[in-house]
């Protein structure tokens, strides 16, 4: 049985959408029109802004998408056969760093992400949530890659070692790696990677 709509009493006044009482402090422009000449609106028009306020809400809850890092920038890895070019996003925050390409279900062969961990350290990564094979490319300090995990396993939680301590990580789509030609000792060009 479905309950009745509970109807209206003259004067009564309305109540907040159920968003904005779990969330007291955001407010909206006016959503409620209010009666006029006898006629029973209930819902009134969302001014702009307020739309603009709610589609903002909503992206800042990420709707289930992936999250991409903040910005994307140029690589170049330098190998026997010649340059090969990557647009990459960077993670540098713990939480980009944390997420990574989670979630993901594609990845051009032209992209990746790459993790800079700022000091050489000993680095170890895994594949938990991540639903595509990667290239993993360790690059020391200097800009030399010192080690490489080639199409590692979806989803799976066994850990990857980078070897020794390493500046940082590129993920590239998994098959990368073999179809460019890239090895260990090929030079990175990145502006965290200074040329001396």
């Amino acid at each position: 049985m479905v309950p009745r709509p509970r109807r209206r009493i003259e004067g009564e006044r309305r109540r907040a959408p159920v968003f904005l009482m779990m969330f007291p402090s955001f407010s909206l422009p006016r959503v409620f029109a209010r009666q006029s000449a006898g006629t029973s609106r209930v819902f009134g028009r969302v001014a702009p802004a307020g739309i603009r306020l709610l589609a903002a809400f909503f992206l800042c809850l990420g709707l289930g998408l992936p999250a991409r890092a903040a910005t994307v920038e140029p690589l170049v890895i330098d190998t026997a056969a010649g340059a090969v070019r990557f647009s990459v996003e960077i993670a540098v925050t713990p939480q980009e760093r944390e997420r990574g390409l989670m979630y993901r279900t594609e990845l051009a062969s032209n992209a990746g992400m790459l993790f800079d961990f700022r000091t050489p350290q000993p680095v170890y990564m895994w594949m938990k949530n991540t639903y595509i094979p990667l290239d993993m490319v360790f690059i020391r300090a200097d800009g030399r890659i010192g080690h490489i995990a080639e199409n590692t396993t979806p989803l799976s939680t066994d850990v990857i070692e980078s070897g020794g301590p390493m500046r940082a990580v590129l993920e590239l789509a998994g098959g990368t790696v073999k179809a460019k030609g890239i090895a260990v000792g090929d030079r990175v060009e990145h502006k965290l990677f200074p040329p001396k």
